[in-house]
């Protein structure tokens, strides 16, 4: 009775039973089109002003575009029937998703889409204390440790359980998800003196610590999270240990490519810029 009830429905009271859809959710979508409409006023304001044609930056929309799909495309309500789409879904969200959005740097044409009142205020006095900060948590080791806290804090069963029960606990999982990995990766890529060394080995620790957990979850013969457990076969038609052991590999492989590759390029980078003293990216 109870694996019954509970493969019928998912969070919010979402039909199990019929084909994953897309998930409309106000908290989600109006932010997300929010950013979009300040990205486009910033890019118009900045185009009118400037003599010198500036670059699109294709990055912002190419990463907005991954995360939107992300979290409201049918792959978001999948997630609910399977742990191996839940997987794919977070994995697009901090190995592609806020890697674009980062790259893009598209700090500035945001500012300028905001109205005057709110970039008079981004500017000013109280600006330094919240500086400080932000350069505090853009640190490599610290952006590390966060967003690694975040990871493996979410993957716990108690935890992960709880966001597939509640809507506002699962809206909590991925801001959070999306917030440390943009820390991270601005903390990757950041400019500082002495090259990328620090950030190519934090990006090395990384791959490790996400391929630890991936293969905790790839190598274990039980299901760790009771909601999947009870479905008896997820939504790709896997039991819920073998749909647990196809996202450990997710996480695993993919997740450490990704993180692995990065951290050579900065390594190469470092090594090929005049001894590692200096390195300057775009």
């Amino acid at each position: 009775m109870l694996a019954g009830s509970s493969a019928a429905l998912a969070h919010g009271g979402a039909d199990l039973s019929q084909p994953p859809g897309w998930t409309l959710d106000p908290w989600v979508t109006l932010p997300l089109g929010l950013l979009a409409l300040v990205f486009i006023a910033g890019q118009m304001r900045l185009a009118r002003r400037s003599v010198v044609k500036r670059p699109f930056a294709w990055q912002f929309v190419a990463g907005w575009t991954v995360l939107t799909l992300s979290l409201t495309s049918p792959l978001h309500e999948g997630g609910e029937r399977s742990f191996a789409l839940h997987m794919t879904e977070h994995e697009l969200i901090m190995l592609v998703a806020t890697l674009l959005l980062v790259a893009s740097n598209a700090g500035g044409i945001l500012t300028w889409g905001l109205p005057l009142p709110l970039r008079r205020l981004i500017g000013g006095s109280w600006k330094s204390p919240l500086s400080a900060l932000w350069k505090r948590l853009t640190e490599p080791l610290t952006a590390t440790v966060i967003q690694a806290v975040v990871m493996w804090m979410w993957h716990a069963p108690s935890l992960f359980d709880r966001a597939l029960a509640s809507r506002s606990w699962h809206i909590a999982q991925h801001l959070s998800f999306v917030l440390a990995s943009l820390l991270f990766w601005v903390a990757m890529f950041r400019r500082r003196h002495g090259g990328y060394l620090l950030s190519a080995a934090c990006l090395f620790i990384t791959s490790m610590v996400e391929g630890a957990l991936g293969a905790l979850m790839a190598l274990s013969q039980s299901p760790w999270y009771a909601a999947y457990a009870a479905m008896g076969i997820s939504g790709i038609g896997l039991d819920p240990t073998t749909d647990q052991q196809l996202a450990g590999l997710i996480m695993w492989i993919p997740g450490g490519a990704v993180h692995g590759a990065a951290a050579v390029w900065l390594l190469y980078r470092w090594l090929s810029s005049e001894g590692g003293r200096t390195v300057h990216v775009r």
